[in-house]
């Protein structure tokens, strides 16, 4: 990690400049000057963590002081913010360290620097997997809490949520693991992007048909009151806008970086590929920005969640 060149590196085993991985070293420096880099300065990183990490232990106070918000669907919101405060952690962290090693303040040997790395590493990319996790299993209790809402409560209890929560935290520690461990496997990248595609694939399925769900209802009341037509091209501009913000965040941060991944499967050495390569640093700022805008979309929206915060926000505990 800080033995490298003094750029911004997060996720050693990703990073194309990381000894071991020469193969995307050489892609890297066959560019040529035609290959656009996007440099992501350290006081942005941290910058951007700082907020997350702020907002997201918002997230957790109000969840955790408001015992109405105790429910199957706000444990998953109040993980998915745990897992995002955890990228913000890891990344303020690491940048911390870089800064205090280059400046000569913090002074150790290679292999506790090299240690720390992989501790770290394992802590950012348990805390995506995690947060892929949460994201897809906030869409599946919305979906049954929508198509199967007489028996939700049944179906969601707070034990089954409770057991999912832990069997994602264990599966994602132990993912991570295994992945810092064995990075440069082409089976372990090809894992994880099938991993995301699958996430993604499951809340495209699923958010478009609660939006046909609601489409339908939405027809049924029109049809009630006798102005169908204006209820209807509201209702579908308002619900193709707003699935459109919420996959399309989803996809735009994510994309870039799982696009890399693939990449270092497909074509290492391609000049154009090394290109996409140098700009692993927009990609990783690309995903924390996403754990700045999960609250707003997942959190917040929730009118009791923001009474609850306000009076956090003026300490009346």
């Amino acid at each position: 990690m800080p033995m490298q060149e003094p750029q911004r590196r997060l996720l050693g085993p990703f990073n194309s400049t990381r000894t071991g991985v020469p193969h995307l070293e050489l892609s890297a420096n066959q560019t040529g000057p035609w290959c656009l880099h996007v440099s992501i300065p350290d006081g942005l990183f941290l910058s951007l963590g700082l907020v997350s990490l702020v907002e997201n232990v918002l997230v957790v106070i109000s969840i955790a002081k408001n015992q109405n918000l105790h429910s199957p669907m706000y444990y998953f919101i109040c993980c998915l913010a745990l897992s995002d405060l955890l990228v913000s952690v890891s990344i303020v962290l690491e940048t911390t360290l870089i800064l205090m090693l280059e400046a000569g303040a913090l002074a150790t040997r290679v292999t506790v620097v090299q240690q720390l790395d992989n501790v770290i590493d394992v802590l950012i990319c348990g805390s995506m997997v995690s947060s892929l996790c949460f994201l897809g299993a906030i869409a599946v209790d919305r979906y049954i809490s929508i198509f199967y809402a007489l028996r939700y409560h049944s179906i969601v209890t707070l034990p089954r949520a409770r057991w999912a929560i832990v069997a994602i935290w264990v599966a994602s520690i132990s993912s991570s693991t295994l992945f810092v461990a064995y990075y440069n496997h082409t089976a372990v990248l090809l894992c994880l992007v099938t991993f995301f595609l699958a996430t993604l694939a499951l809340m495209v399925v699923l958010y478009v048909h609660m939006l046909a769900r609601a489409h339908q209802h939405a027809q049924a009341i029109a049809q009630l009151h006798k102005r169908q037509h204006l209820v209807h091209q509201g209702f579908r501009l308002k619900g193709a806008a707003t699935l459109t913000i919420l996959l399309g965040i989803f996809f735009l941060c994510w994309g870039p970086f799982f696009l890399y991944l693939t990449l270092i499967v497909l074509c290492p050495k391609h000049p154009t590929c090394g290109c996409f390569f140098k700009n692993l640093n927009l990609f990783l700022a690309l995903i924390i920005f996403n754990s700045i805008v999960d609250p707003l979309i997942y959190a917040f929206r929730s009118q009791e969640l923001r009474m609850t915060l306000k009076e956090v926000l003026l300490c009346s505990w």
